[in-house]
């Protein structure tokens, strides 16, 4: 630390000194006419020769990330947002303003213009003929932030690990680029894009445990949305047939590798559909986005290769209980399942239903083994308070999970257009919340209204786009796919 306040007090100095030259080290106004990445690809091919007998005269702008000084030669490399390229600074051209080479660090940012050329090791590289200092840096850019041992410092500060590790810009670019082939799909099968509220006043749509906030000016109280849905089935009331929102959920848990308290989802939501056509439809939307982003169905993530080819797996939920063991009466009868659990060391709860406890059961021994995409299908009612009975079993529900690399990354339902069925539905999680489950469904009288007056049969789903950009670019934290993950305050 104290060498780091020592490098600071120097750089502090430098900038003292660049003022006391009338040179602002904050400069305004710079228009690049090329970025790196464009002069390397126009000017690929382009020899020595032929840059010397057709000069091409440019100018660039970046962050210093190297500099090598010769005396009366410098060669630099500077970074901008496409690619990084060479500068080279010459004390017989540039005469007495070479001398404010001794003022720039590396971190620096400054634009340059000059004439592309070829150095003996063939790199092209812009001789300056002028430069600017647009902005000091004050901190020295750590040497080997790629190997830190304390992952949280390129979490917290990841303005810096986006500078000095471009395989992370490239997860971002990368994230951009999914969202927007998702926005492209739906748009192109007749979506329309929507908002709704953030703040609530009934959190719905999930159960999870809000954050609450305060309105002054009403005086009431609110909580941030644990899920658009209700929003979006109120608009299939008022007569749109298919929306999607790009949302912002905020959900009061724990934070892992798979959990942020602030996370990104899409849902949509179609009329006339259940969650047999929305299997099929998403597997095209998996298919697309891959094409489009990696231009394969065949996605490398850790030691696997996850095929998203499709048709995927559609397990019944209580089948795929079966198929690890799970006896028939643990399935069926409540206290046997809780038995069965509690000899498996799970972590069951006296008050807990059936449904619970199989969920339990479901995540820790049968979720971690679904590495390749897997539709686990037809949940119970208890677990799905907003999806439709199945005809042929009204204690189950049409609905799916997605599953891939032991991780759920969609969930779907044919909609639950009863009002009478939903109102009953929304009492029994009252009891449950009285009860003390924090994550039960609030009642929403409302809600229950917009459905008296008839919503169209439907079927809506929600993908969590973290851990779809997560599969796609091989990254093993939410943290990797989240420019600012929440974190503990700094110390």
């Amino acid at each position: 630390m104290e060498e780091i306040n020592d490098l600071i007090e120097q750089r502090i100095k430098k900038l003292n000194d660049l003022r006391e030259l009338q040179i602002d080290p904050y400069g305004g106004k710079f228009e690049p006419e090329a970025s790196a990445l464009y002069l390397k690809t126009t000017y690929a091919s382009a020899s020595k020769e032929a840059l010397e007998a057709d000069p091409v005269f440019t100018s660039a702008a970046g962050r210093i990330i190297s500099m090598r000084d010769f005396g009366k030669g410098c060669f630099a490399t500077i970074q901008d947002a496409t690619e990084r390229i060479q500068l080279f600074f010459s004390k017989g051209v540039l005469n007495e303003k070479y001398a404010i080479l001794k003022k720039l660090d590396i971190g620096d940012i400054i634009g340059a213009s000059g004439k592309l050329f070829r150095t003996r090791t063939d790199e092209l590289t812009i001789e300056v003929r002028d430069f600017e200092l647009l902005s000091k840096s004050l901190r020295p850019l750590p040497e080997k932030w790629h190997g830190l041992k304390d992952v949280e410092l390129r979490y917290r500060q990841r303005y810096v690990d986006l500078i000095v590790n471009p395989q992370v810009k490239d997860i971002f670019a990368k994230r951009s680029a999914i969202i927007k082939a998702l926005r492209d799909y739906l748009e192109a099968n007749g979506f329309i894009e929507v908002e709704t509220p953030m703040m609530h006043q009934i959190p719905g749509g999930a159960t999870a445990k809000p954050f609450s906030t305060h309105h002054n000016a009403l005086d009431i109280d609110l909580y941030l949305r644990v899920a658009p849905e209700l929003y979006l089935k109120r608009l299939l009331v008022g007569g749109y047939e298919r929306v999607f929102e790009l949302n912002k959920n905020f959900r009061n848990e724990g934070i892992s590798t798979k959990h942020n308290p602030e996370f990104t989802m899409i849902e949509f939501y179609m009329a006339y559909k259940d969650y047999n056509f929305l299997m099929d439809f998403t597997e095209k939307i998996f298919s697309f986005i891959a094409e489009k982003a990696l231009g394969t169905l065949k996605v490398p993530y850790g030691d696997d290769i996850i095929d998203l080819t499709p048709p995927w797996p559609r397990i019944p939920l209580l089948e795929a209980l079966k198929q690890k063991g799970v006896p028939d009466e643990a399935i069926t009868d409540r206290d046997k399942a809780f038995a069965w659990a509690r000899e498996k060391k799970l972590d069951v709860k006296a008050g807990d239903s059936l449904a619970k406890i199989l969920d339990e059961i479901f995540k820790e021994f049968i979720e971690p083994e679904l590495v390749q995409p897997t539709f686990i299908i037809d949940y119970p009612v208890e677990l799905s308070p907003l999806a439709k009975r199945k005809k042929d079993n009204q204690e189950l529900v049409e609905r799916f999970e997605l599953f891939i690399t032991s991780r759920e990354i969609a969930n779907a339902f044919s909609e639950l257009n009863d009002p009478a069925d939903q109102k009953q539905r929304f009492l029994k999680q009252v009891e449950a919340k009285k009860q003390g489950d924090e994550e039960a469904h609030w009642m929403d009288e409302d809600y229950v209204r917009a459905l008296e007056y008839g919503m169209p049969p439907a079927a809506g789903e929600g993908i969590g786009i973290d851990r779809l950009v997560m599969l796609l670019t091989n990254s093993s934290s939410i943290r990797d796919v989240i420019l600012f993950p929440q974190l503990k305050p700094e110390q």
